[in-house]
């Protein structure tokens, strides 16, 4: 497999399933889509402001809720078989998106239009994205609290360099505006002062950046 980005913006999500696995799906896409989540009961555990709808749709009924909701995504996430079965087919037959839950990284799954949802870390704009292809969910959770530690202020970092980026654009060569970016991107001040707020980063990056720029000027 091989990992891409969606944007789902002014998409609709449809979810299968009310119980906590439901819930959870429904809180990721709920970031960006309009999503809508069919079930006899609900968890109690919150659904991202996702709309509940209360019913039990059998394996006929499927189409139809496709249909009303026209989703680009639709996941299975109920405990009942025969119904993630038809939401994996209907989605097939209409060409939508078909995450299944209940079979995750499981090789009937593997094909045009299945997708996996991984394990993510978000400090906008930065985006992580982990996947052990369904095989160690333990895993996954693991290295993404790690990575929430490690790369704290990261979102920030993004931030700051694309400014100094533009900033540099005007008047900088290019080799020399990457390499001022790599520096600021590595520089163990920048990350400190983005992190304990006792400094302004953009200080920091720009002693940064002049140092850079001096050293390269006198070769």
């Amino acid at each position: 497999m091989i990992p891409l980005l969606h944007d789902f913006s002014e998409e609709a999500v449809l979810i299968f399933g009310g119980g906590p696995v439901g819930a959870r799906k429904a809180r990721r896409f709920a970031r960006e889509a309009r999503v809508v989540v069919v079930s006899p009961a609900f968890a109690d555990v919150e659904f991202g402001g996702a709309e509940r709808v209360r019913a039990a749709p059998s394996p006929d009924d499927v189409s139809e809720w496709f249909e009303q909701i026209e989703p680009a995504l639709a996941v299975a996430a109920t405990s009942d078989e025969a119904v993630n079965d038809a939401v994996a087919r209907v989605a097939r037959e209409r060409g939508t998106l078909r995450n299944r839950a209940d079979r995750s990284g499981g090789a009937v799954e593997r094909g045009q239009l299945n997708v996996t949802v991984p394990a993510t870390i978000r400090d906008d704009p930065v985006l992580l994205a982990i996947a052990t292809g369904g095989t160690s969910p333990a895993l996954s959770r693991y290295l993404r609290e790690r990575f929430e530690e490690e790369f704290a202020g990261a979102g920030a970092m993004a931030t700051l360099t694309g400014e100094l980026r533009e900033q540099l654009r005007e008047d900088t060569p290019a080799a020399q505006r990457r390499a001022a970016i790599r520096a600021v991107v590595r520089s163990d001040r920048v990350w400190k002062a983005l992190g304990d707020g006792t400094h302004t980063p953009a200080q920091e990056a720009q002693s940064v950046i002049s140092d850079v720029l001096s050293e390269m000027n006198e070769r």
